[in-house]
């Protein structure tokens, strides 16, 4: 098992503590993700059960099947979790987080990134299509 984590937004209002699912890092390049980052989204994925946050969290219901979590003092992008009851899922900001010197392992949505986003190494690149099937649901474009 991967050693918890301890992270915090950029205000310092809120701290978040998690164990990482796997020692990696992805990368989301969706347009919401782009806008809500300014860049892709790095993310570590939470062992389910895992993650605690204190302090003023603000959440946005950004489709039908996720949400978004930011810091209601300095909007710090938080996580994306799938917002299906059943789903224990939260992909958390690696940003929050000292460098954890885990490596880029996948990267989502390659088809919708920018030209000039090119990560270099060996690593597994999902088309939306692609992503959206792993998760089980049906492509319905940028609707995340």
């Amino acid at each position: 098992m991967t050693a918890p984590l301890t992270g915090r937004c950029m205000c310092g209002a809120i701290t978040v503590t998690m164990v990482p699912a796997k020692p990696e890092i992805h990368a989301c390049h969706c347009g919401m993700c782009r806008r809500w980052t300014g860049s892709a989204f790095l993310e570590i994925d939470a062992t389910p059960g895992t993650l605690k946050a204190e302090g003023p969290v603000r959440v946005f219901k950004s489709s039908d099947w996720a949400e978004r979590a930011s810091c209601a003092e300095c909007g710090s992008p938080l996580w994306y979790r799938l917002s299906d009851p059943k789903a224990d899922f939260h992909a958390v900001s690696a940003g929050l987080f000292d460098d954890t010197g885990f490596p880029l392992t996948k990267e989502i949505y390659v088809d919708r990134k920018p030209g000039g986003f090119a990560y270099a190494g060996d690593h597994l690149r999902m088309t939306e299509a692609e992503f959206l099937a792993s998760i089980g649901v049906s492509a319905e474009g940028e609707n995340q």
